[in-house]
C-alpha cells in the first residue's frame, strides 16, 4: 500500500476532478498542485489561469504566488487580472478552487473576519482577493481544506464568497448565474457535494480510515449522506511519484 500523507490525498482527488481539456482557475498552494498533476497524468489538455493573467502556462516547476514569473512560463497569453475576470464572467472557466476560514453546509466562505462585530474582530483575514469572482462566475467551484469544527459552521461569521447562499433557488434569485455555485468539497477525511434540491452540502465519499461520524463530529452542522457512500480511492504510486519528483519536488505544499 502507498504511504502517503492527507495532504498528498487531498491534491490527488482534486486533480481526479479536472478533466482533459476543461478550464481550471487556480491560486497557489494545493490547487496549483492538483492542476499541475492533472496535466501530467490524464488531463494533458487542461487549461491553467492564474488570477494575476497567465493564461495556459507550462509551469517548469510550483511557482509561490499567482503572480510569479513561472505562473507566466510558456503561457498563451501573458495577460492581466483583468482578462482572468473577464474570461470568468463570459464564462469561458469551468472550475475554480477556492478556500476559506470558515464555510457553512451552502458552501459560502468567509474569509474577511472573525467576530461578530466588523470594525472590532477577533482576527481580521485578507478579504476576498478574486475569490468573490471566481465563485460567482466560474462554472464549478471547488474547495480543499481540512475537516474542522471551527472551519465547518453552521452561521459565518462574515459572508466573502458566496456559494449556494441560502439554499434552494436562492442563488438564482440572487442574480447570480444559475447553473454556477459550489460543486465538490474535498477535506483530509471525505469528499462532499451538495444536494440538487436543497443545496445542501452532503458526503459522497469517505477517505481512508475514516467513517462518516468522523466526518460529521468534526463539523459544526448537520451533514447530509449519499444514499451510497463510496470509498475514495487512495493516491496510486504513479501519482504519487509524479506529485512529489516533478509537481513539488522541495515540499512547498505535500511537506506541510
Amino acid at each position: 500500500m502507498a504511504d502517503y500523507n492527507e495532504m498528498e490525498l487531498m491534491i490527488c482527488v482534486a486533480s481526479r476532478e479536472l478533466e482533459d481539456g476543461a478550464t481550471v482557475a487556480v491560486g497557489t498552494g494545493a490547487p496549483c498542485a492538483a492542476a499541475m498533476l492533472a496535466q501530467k497524468m490524464a488531463s494533458p489538455g487542461l487549461v491553467i489561469i492564474f488570477e494575476a493573467g497567465g493564461i495556459n502556462p507550462i509551469l517548469p516547476e510550483m511557482p509561490i504566488s499567482v503572480g510569479d514569473t513561472r505562473t507566466f512560463h510558456k503561457a498563451v497569453m501573458a495577460g492581466s487580472m483583468n482578462d482572468t475576470m473577464e474570461y470568468c464572467s463570459r464564462g469561458f472557466v469551468d472550475y475554480t478552487f477556492l478556500g476559506g476560514a470558515q464555510i457553512d453546509m451552502y458552501g459560502n466562505l468567509n474569509s474577511t473576519i472573525i467576530g461578530d462585530d466588523p470594525q472590532h474582530p477577533k482576527v481580521r483575514l485578507p478579504g476576498s482577493g478574486g475569490a468573490n469572482d471566481f465563485a460567482s462566475f466560474c462554472w464549478k467551484m471547488m474547495v480543499m481544506t481540512v475537516q474542522d469544527a471551527k472551519r465547518f459552521v453552521e452561521k459565518l461569521d462574515f459572508l466573502t464568497t458566496p456559494g449556494w447562499l441560502t439554499g434552494g433557488d436562492s442563488r438564482a434569485k440572487s442574480g447570480l448565474p444559475a447553473d454556477t455555485g459550489p460543486y465538490k468539497i474535498i477535506t483530509n477525511m471525505a469528499v462532499m457535494d451538495f444536494e440538487p434540491e436543497s443545496k445542501r452540502m452532503r458526503v459522497i465519499s469517505l477517505n481512508p480510515g475514516y467513517s462518516f461520524q468522523d466526518v460529521q463530529n468534526n463539523c459544526g452542522f448537520e451533514l447530509l449522506k449519499a444514499e451510497k457512500l463510496l470509498d475514495t480511492s487512495p493516491p496510486t504510486e504513479k501519482e504519487l511519484f509524479t506529485l512529489r519528483e516533478e509537481v513539488d519536488p522541495y515540499k512547498y505544499v505535500i511537506g506541510r
